[in-house]
C-alpha cells in the first residue's frame, strides 16, 4: 500500500530522481523521460473521462489503472523481486476490447482527423501522447532492458484510444476524415 504523508521531499532538487530500487537517475534520463510520458498519457486520459459514457469510462478506468502499473514497471529498473510488471493479460484485454469496438465500425476510407466529439478529440491527444510514451520507452530499451510487455502495451494502448475514438465518434455521426489537397487554391 501507497503512504504519502509528505509531497516534497527536496531530494530531487540536484535534478536527480529516485527509481524503485533506490536508485538515482538524472531527471533527463530517458527512463524517466518514458515513465513521465506514461504519466502524461495518464491525465490526457483522465481528461477524456470527463466526457465519457459509462462502459467507455469503465475501459478508460482500467487503462488508467494500468498506466499505473506501466509506470512503476518503467522505474524499476533490472531484476527486482516482487516488482510490478505490465502483463501479458493486460496486453490481451487491451486487443479484445479493440477488437469488440473494430467489429461495430465501417472500414477506413481516408485517414481520421483528431476530431469529432468532446470524448473522441480527447481520445486522439491521450493517443498522440501514448505515441510519445512508446518512443520514448522504445529509446529507454536501446540502453537497458525493458519488457516486452510493457513495450507491447504501450504500442496496444494507442491503437485502442485510435479505435475507442471512432467508436465513439460512430455514435454521434461518424468519423471526421481527411480530405487530401481540400484547401489547395487551383
Amino acid at each position: 500500500m501507497v503512504k504519502l504523508n509528505k509531497i516534497y521531499t527536496k531530494t530531487g532538487d540536484d535534478g536527480t530522481t529516485g527509481l524503485v530500487d533506490g536508485s538515482r537517475r538524472p531527471k533527463s534520463d530517458s527512463r524517466v523521460s518514458a515513465y513521465g510520458t506514461v504519466d502524461e498519457t495518464n491525465a490526457a486520459i483522465g481528461l477524456a473521462r470527463c466526457h465519457a459514457e459509462s462502459g467507455d469510462d469503465e475501459m478508460l478506468a482500467r487503462i488508467q489503472n494500468d498506466l499505473f502499473d506501466l509506470g512503476a514497471d518503467l522505474a524499476t529498473p533490472g531484476e527486482v523481486e516482487g516488482a510490478l510488471r505490465i502483463e501479458p493479460s493486460q496486453v490481451t484485454r487491451l486487443e479484445a476490447e479493440i477488437d469488440a469496438m473494430n467489429a461495430k465500425l465501417a472500414p477506413l476510407t481516408s485517414f481520421v482527423l483528431p476530431a469529432g466529439t468532446p470524448l473522441a478529440a480527447a481520445l486522439h491527444l491521450a493517443r498522440a501522447i501514448a505515441r510519445r510514451a512508446e518512443r520514448d520507452s522504445e529509446l529507454a530499451a536501446q540502453s537497458e532492458q525493458i519488457g516486452a510487455p510493457a513495450l507491447m502495451y504501450l504500442n496496444r494502448l494507442s491503437d485502442h484510444l485510435f479505435v475507442m475514438s471512432r467508436y465513439v465518434n460512430a455514435r454521434h455521426g461518424g468519423d471526421v476524415l481527411w480530405v487530401p489537397g481540400a484547401n489547395r487554391e487551383e
